[in-house]
């Protein structure tokens, strides 16, 4: 519809209906994509016998005016001989139109949005700004949300992934200008991206299973949430009351022991008797190491 709103705004600029219009559009068109294809729809729909002459950028220019590009020039100009609203491209484009560039292929207006383009080259303000001055320029609106920029952004944003999916794939580090290093590493955590999916899924099954055992039995899964609450709760009460009962028997044998310690040394002084008493020591040594080694032994 915009298109359409676009075509009949400009059907006055035609000088006659049947008269074939050449209309020329001009860009990079790297990483051409439906946004590309849309703008040169418009410029083909503006007159109703629209010639369509697209400009594309060689690799040399772009790169000094513009920056690096991910597609070459070839690759360029062969995707848009590949668009169905395109009759001709013209390869290595001026950067700035010139009258003479539009005498030589006979071009009766320029199609493009309406934002002004610095003009890197230093040739003008404006790359269109010739063109809008002679009257010859037609308006076309852009497609917001995609853009060759946007697209690398979003390939830059999720780098790591499409390194990993790519080396996954067979591709070398080297081919991928990646390091040994970063290598090793995208690899250790493609390995456990992969054990994650496999616990999650894991889990997943393990969930299904609870659910079909609960409804089996009779009962919901928050009741087997509670029930099992309960027993863990019961099963730490009977060992802690195992834990209390245990120390105080140990303290009550170690209390028992040291009493009859004590009652062996009382009766050995009251004997008066060193002789007896030394013999009696070395039996009670004796004994209590006995005693003590059984105690440890019981533990």
């Amino acid at each position: 519809m915009e298109n359409q709103t676009i075509c009949n705004s400009n059907l006055n600029g035609n000088p006659s209906g049947d008269k074939s219009v050449r209309v020329y559009a001009d860009g990079i068109y790297d990483l051409f994509h439906f946004g590309h294809a849309r703008s040169l729809e418009q410029a083909k729909k503006l007159f109703p016998n629209t010639y369509l002459l697209v400009g594309c950028c060689s690799d040399e220019v772009t790169h000094k005016y513009k920056g690096k590009t991910v597609m070459t020039e070839s690759e360029r100009y062969e995707s848009l001989r590949h668009c169905r609203w395109v009759d001709e491209v013209i390869p290595d484009a001026p950067w700035v139109i010139t009258q003479e560039f539009l005498d030589k292929h006979n071009i009766d207006y320029v199609a493009h949005d309406s934002l002004p383009y610095a003009d890197a080259s230093g040739a003008g303000k404006d790359v269109y700004e010739f063109v809008k001055a002679v009257g010859k320029f037609k308006e076309t609106k852009r497609t917001e949300g995609i853009s060759t920029s946007d697209i690398i952004m979003r390939i830059l944003k999720d780098y790591n992934q499409y390194v990993m999916r790519n080396l996954d794939r067979g591709y070398t580090r080297k081919e991928l200008g990646v390091s040994y290093v970063k290598e090793k590493r995208l690899r250790v955590n493609m390995g456990l991206n992969k054990l994650r999916e496999k616990v999650k899924e894991h889990q997943e099954k393990v969930e299904k299973k609870i659910q079909t055992v609960a409804k089996t039995a009779g009962m919901h899964h928050n009741m087997w949430v509670e029930n099992a609450d309960r027993w863990v709760a019961g099963f730490l009460e009977m060992f802690e009351e195992g834990c209390h009962k245990m120390g105080t028997a140990i303290r009550d044998r170690i209390q028992e022991k040291l009493k009859r310690q004590q009652s062996k040394g009382s009766k050995f002084l009251q004997d008066g008797k060193e002789g007896d008493e030394d013999e009696d020591e070395d039996d009670d040594e004796e004994y209590f190491d006995d005693e003590e080694e059984e105690f440890y032994d019981e533990e």
